[in-house]
């Protein structure tokens, strides 16, 4: 993280407020909207939606857009009043921050909103903080903000990493190696009707 220091919570949630309504006025939200929730044939993710309890993408998904659009807002926030981007990336929960990912995904529709709106969209991926806690500085702005964050998906860090391992597990069970990074699938093997899984 930078040195410069975090702005007071309550001040990121004003300023969080404002943007995310002004986000939501754009003459465009819809469509990004509708982009960001199209996306979902692209969504094949091993370690960040899965780890919400029971996720099903058609029922999660308009509630998880609306956590990463509030998640947008706070790393902007913090932006606005440092003009630090270091300092911006706060610590987002996993699947809350996969979910930003999807929307990131509608570049042009969300870069003209962000021009349109005077905003800083806020995300790199080696700069990014994913060990949200409640508690924390994220949970004390967003709080501030809108109330008590839906703790089906803003999961602290700690209860990620314990399912990330149970995934882990399963995922070995039927060949995925590092949680779907690698695999020992044999394709040409299951269309011959053997089994695909290497004993």
């Amino acid at each position: 993280m930078s040195h410069t220091e975090l702005p007071a919570a309550s001040t990121v949630a004003d300023a969080a407020k404002l943007i995310l309504d002004g986000i939501k006025g754009d003459r465009e939200f819809d469509a990004f909207k509708a982009a960001s929730l199209e996306y979902s044939e692209d969504w094949q993710c091993f370690t960040g939606f899965p780890v919400v309890q029971r996720w099903n993408l058609e029922a999660d998904a308009p509630a998880l857009f609306e956590e990463g659009l509030r998640a947008l807002a706070l790393k902007a926030a913090v932006y606005e009043l440092t003009a630090d981007d270091r300092t911006a990336e706060i610590p987002i929960a996993v699947p809350v921050d996969e979910m930003t990912h999807a929307m990131l995904t509608q570049a042009q529709l969300l870069v003209r909103i962000a021009e349109a709106r005077g905003i800083s969209i806020i995300h790199q991926t080696n700069q990014e903080h994913t060990d949200y806690r409640a508690g924390g500085y994220t949970h004390d702005c967003y709080r501030l903000a809108w109330g008590e964050p839906p703790a089906r998906y803003w999961l602290d860090h700690e209860e990620v990493v314990r399912r990330r391992g149970v995934l882990a597990g399963l995922y070995e069970s039927i060949g995925m190696g590092r949680s779907g990074r690698e695999h020992a699938l044999d394709f040409a093997a299951a269309s011959r009707g053997r089994r695909a899984v290497p004993r």
